[in-house]
């Protein structure tokens, strides 16, 4: 089993990156873009026999834990089959 997780400044928090993108984008000319928000993301392999619930739950305090700053980020969970 696997796992994602997809971590990203909260709507709140300036995105310098993204804003940086963004100006190329439009650089290049791709003026429709209106912005971009840069984030990152994660792939767990799990080890066999965890249960789906197990999974979700321990990558769910990873995620709130380690891998996200829930002051300024958010963070979605996937659990791939």
């Amino acid at each position: 089993m696997k796992a994602r997780v997809f971590v990203s400044f909260k709507s709140t928090v300036l995105d310098p990156q993204g804003q940086t993108v963004c100006s190329a984008l439009h650089g290049l000319g791709y003026q429709s873009i209106a912005a971009v928000r840069q984030g990152k993301c994660f792939d767990i392999s799990l080890a066999d026999g965890v249960t789906r619930e197990q999974a979700r739950k321990e990558i769910e305090t990873i995620a709130h834990e380690v891998l996200a700053n829930p002051v300024i980020e958010e963070y979605r969970v996937e659990i791939l089959d």
